[in-house]
């Protein structure tokens, strides 16, 4: 078997395509890639189907070499980028000669990378997805130095005419994005309500694929006489417990210390905290490029 020896996975490098819909009675979340646009635009560039089977690299500090001619597209986070020791361009489909070496450098904005390869990752489906489930452990193992990554058989001959697709970068700034009021938004005070809309967010470190914690922006401590925020900021107004509820990818549930939790790809399919918002499908995928300490706000959908 040829395909893609792993020469260093970086800080985590997971197998991933769109995830395993249609499987949350059973307890099974969907999982998939964070940044799904960043994986679909890999595949189109080579002609695969959009729901082929990618390598998720965090961070980067991603090597490997090619054991086969291969054409491949990095897109996701920004960095660098090396083939053996020449630079090439993310959102581009390239050509790897048997031998090679792919590098993926240090993001310097976002913070995941995709790699698309010409017929995808053919690592063994589980329930009829490659994707890893870091939360209950289903699919293909992270990868770790020395693994082979099987690459499939592509049924086309002719790339897409269109090789190179002009793509923002993930920015560095504030984010805002877009959330429908949540099934237990009457659970919290009006005050409340407004603060999830109004105030900026930052992302906490404990964030991953889970969920990305948030931290509310506090005011500076030599501000004399300024409170940083209501103690707790996202205050019930319902105080009762609530038993398990079904959960969905962007829900934002809010913990008894009232700091706000979005639901990511690898969530439980049920959940005991009140959900006060939900992130709108199309504003979802910006969670995956998000770093610690990076603002974010919820603005209506």
């Amino acid at each position: 078997m040829s395909g893609l020896r792993i020469l260093s996975p970086g800080a985590l490098a997971l197998i991933q395509d769109l995830g395993r819909p249609g499987f949350a009675a059973l307890g099974v979340g969907r999982s998939g890639a964070l940044d799904r646009a960043a994986l679909r635009l890999g595949n189109r560039l080579l002609g695969n189907d959009e729901g082929d089977a990618g390598i998720e690299v965090l961070l980067g500090g991603f090597e490997a070499r090619f054991e086969r001619d291969t054409w491949f597209a990095v897109t996701g986070a920004v960095g660098s980028i090396l083939l053996d020791d020449r630079p090439v361009d993310a959102h581009q489909a390239v050509r790897a000669r048997s031998e090679q070496v792919l590098r993926i450098g240090a993001a310097t904005a976002g913070l995941r990378w995709y790699l698309a390869v010409r017929g995808g990752v053919a690592a063994p489906p589980v329930l009829g997805s490659r994707s890893r489930d870091t939360l209950a452990g289903l699919g293909p193992a992270p990868l770790l130095e020395g693994d082979l990554v099987p690459i499939g058989e592509h049924p086309g001959s002719d790339l897409p005419l269109l090789d190179f697709v002009p793509v923002a970068d993930p920015t560095q700034e504030a984010v805002e994005v877009r959330a429908h009021a949540g099934p237990r938004a009457d659970w919290f005070t009006h005050r409340a309500l407004e603060s999830f809309f109004s105030v900026e967010w930052r992302v906490a470190a404990e964030s991953d694929r889970i969920g990305a914690r948030l931290d509310p922006v506090r005011a500076p401590a030599h501000a004399a006489g300024v409170t940083p925020h209501p103690d707790p900021l996202l205050e019930r107004a319902v105080r009762n417990e609530l038993p398990s509820e079904p959960m969905v990818a962007g829900a934002v549930q809010v913990s008894p210390d009232g700091r706000p939790t979005v639901l990511l790809a690898d969530h439980p399919v049920t959940g005991g905290y009140p959900v006060i918002a939900v992130v709108a499908d199309g504003s979802l995928d910006a969670f995956a490029q998000l770093r610690p300490g990076q603002p974010v706000s919820f603005r209506h959908a």
